[in-house]
């Protein structure tokens, strides 16, 4: 474990907190991914990744969501929150929460959106596999 001097979070070493930019690929990436899928494939292979803190976009940019609270990979629950009571709050006021979500990224140091804040998470670029159990 190291000290992120930028987010000022403990990380496991080998990992780094997800750039912005790798973070709204990610959000454009699910788009292709889900259509590409049938939608239906992109749900199946998003349950089956949860387990791993992962969304099918996380996986292909080789990022995990990490809860730092407890210093260990968001499981199957943790990112069931994330992705469906986080998805519902952002959806809510739609245009409006997703621009709060977005700033909220942009500007915090630890670049978490709503969905992050409910959940406890901060996305990491881990590019040689470091955190998978």
């Amino acid at each position: 474990m190291y000290f992120d001097q930028a987010s000022g979070l403990m990380l496991p070493n080998g990992v780094q907190l997800a750039s912005v930019g790798r973070r709204i690929g990610a959000f454009f990436l699910a788009i292709p991914l889900s259509i590409v899928t049938l939608g239906i494939g992109y749900v199946i292979w998003g349950l089956i990744v949860w387990g791993r803190g992962q969304t099918p976009a996380l996986q292909v940019l080789g990022m995990r969501c990490w809860r730092p609270e407890t210093a260990r990979g968001a499981g199957w629950w943790w990112m069931a929150l994330r992705e469906i009571i986080g998805s519902l709050a952002e959806g809510i006021l739609s245009v409006i929460s997703q621009l709060i979500s977005f700033i909220l990224m942009v500007t915090s140091k630890d670049r978490r959106c709503l969905h992050d804040i409910i959940a406890g998470t901060v996305v990491l670029h881990d590019p040689n596999k470091v955190l998978v159990s």
